[in-house]
Formats: C-alpha cells, sequence, structure tokens
C-alpha cells in the first residue's frame, strides 16, 4: 500500500472501504497529498456522522407515536404564505417505519438540486403522499391562514391509506379523525414533517418556474413570487396579474 499513488489512495478512500491496516499505513504516509486526502476524508465522515445523528434525533416524534401504537403517521407542512404572487401549497406524506434519507431536514435549508432529489427519493419509497395548491384567489377570499390550514385539510384527505396519527409543523388542525401533534419548527424536527416540507416546496417552486414562462416581467423562477427589488420593478412597469394575491400589500393599493 505504501507505494500506491495519490490517485489510487484517492479512490481508495473514495470507495470508503478500509481496512485498520489500511488506514495505520496511510496515517505513516508522509508526502502531503496523501495527509491532505486523510484530512478531507476525516472531514467527511464527521460530517456523515452529524448527519446520521441529526436524522436520528428527528426520528424522535415517529418513534413516539409508533410505541403508542400508531401504524400510519402523517406528516404535513406547507410552504408560500408570505409572497406577493402564487399559490399556498401543502404536503402530507406517510413514510415507511425503517424509511431512511441521511440529510433530510427542512426543505429551505436544503440547496435546489438536493430539494429536488429528495422529492423524487420521498415519492418513491412513500407509502402515500398527496400534494393540495390553494390559489391566489382563494387567498384573497378567506386570508392566508385560512388558506393554509385548507391546503393542509385538503392533503391530509387525498392520503390512501388514511393517517391514524398526524404530525403537524405549527400548526393545530381541529375535526381530525385521528391523533396529532403541532410541532413548533416541526419541519427541522420530524422527518414525515421536513418530507412534507421537501414535496411542497418542490412543487410550489416548479409551479413557479412555469407561471414565470408566461408572465417573465417579475422575476417568478427565482423570487417564487416573493416580493424581491426585481419582483417589485415588474409590478411597476407590467402591473397586477390574475395571479397576484390583491389582500396583500402593496398589490391592494396598485389594484385601487
Amino acid at each position: 500500500m505504501k507505494k500506491q499513488s495519490i490517485a489510487e489512495i484517492k479512490e481508495l478512500l473514495n470507495e470508503d472501504n478500509l481496512t485498520t491496516e489500511n488506514w495505520e499505513v496511510l496515517l505513516q504516509d508522509e508526502r502531503k497529498g496523501v495527509q491532505t486526502l486523510i484530512q478531507s476524508y476525516q472531514r467527511k465522515k464527521e460530517r456523515e456522522k452529524l448527519l446520521i445523528n441529526q436524522f436520528t434525533a428527528m426520528q424522535h416524534y415517529e418513534k413516539k407515536a409508533y410505541t403508542n401504537g400508531a401504524e400510519k403517521i402523517a406528516g404535513v407542512d406547507e410552504v408560500g404564505r408570505g409572497p406577493l404572487a402564487g399559490p399556498v401549497v401543502a404536503a402530507a406524506v406517510i413514510l415507511p417505519e425503517d424509511f431512511r434519507l441521511i440529510g433530510l431536514n427542512d426543505s429551505k435549508k436544503l440547496k435546489e438540486d438536493v430539494r429536488e432529489a429528495y422529492s423524487i427519493y420521498i415519492k418513491e419509497h412513500a407509502v402515500n403522499y398527496h400534494i393540495s395548491f390553494i390559489d391566489n384567489q382563494t387567498i384573497d377570499a378567506i386570508n392566508i391562514y385560512q388558506a393554509t390550514k385548507k391546503a393542509m385539510y385538503e392533503a391530509l384527505e387525498g392520503l390512501d391509506p388514511s393517517p391514524d396519527h398526524v404530525l403537524v409543523d405549527a400548526v393545530h388542525l381541529p375535526g381530525l379523525h385521528c391523533s396529532q401533534e403541532a410541532i413548533i419548527k416541526g419541519d427541522a424536527s420530524s422527518i414525515s414533517i421536513a418530507a412534507a416540507s421537501v414535496l411542497a416546496k418542490v412543487a410550489r417552486d416548479q409551479f413557479m418556474k412555469e407561471l414565470n414562462k408566461e408572465y417573465p416581467g417579475y422575476d417568478f423562477d427565482k423570487n417564487m413570487g416573493y416580493g424581491t427589488k426585481a419582483h417589485l420593478e415588474g409590478l411597476n412597469q407590467f402591473g397586477v396579474t390574475p395571479y397576484h394575491r390583491t389582500s396583500f400589500a402593496p398589490i391592494k393599493t396598485l389594484v385601487k
């Protein structure tokens, strides 16, 4: 092993199949390139350990529910309360008890490409999931808080089989036909809510990117409807679209 090239050692570390003897030999290799590879490998393993510990901690609410007799646990979350345009979107998802996706977290904390990859994985491995869109007209008619709850109810109603326990991000949902638990910052505390957060975020982002093709002057593909400088400039130049929330400032002022 001492005679291996740095490229060969790099490949060996990438394969992550080291014996104790291999590792001891590497540690004694004084070549600067080898020591740099070792340091990089150790940082990678430490990050992996932190992510595994994080995932284990985020299983707490699910494990508690299983212990209490639940079998089908649904996580539900929403995205899109704050934007000036577009729908509010909620997702509900039931994960299998052995579900494992190291790195899963609140969708806002994930890079876009990671979020999209996770969304595909979640859909492929979930027991079931459902995504609900509540349009801007409904938001204006019943207010954003009620629209958010409506999206959550619809997402849960779309699940088949129905859950026997629901984990919700922050919001209590009266009238459910099963037990529930509202968890503050649930998208960073529960794998089920985090998974719902990812599904909802990716679905809404895709909607806004498509909307940008129809209304390209507002930067919807980048701001997702939030009131950025480019969005506000678009409003001043092109006016209000049918997808803007007329009950939100400054849209309601522009409409008047």
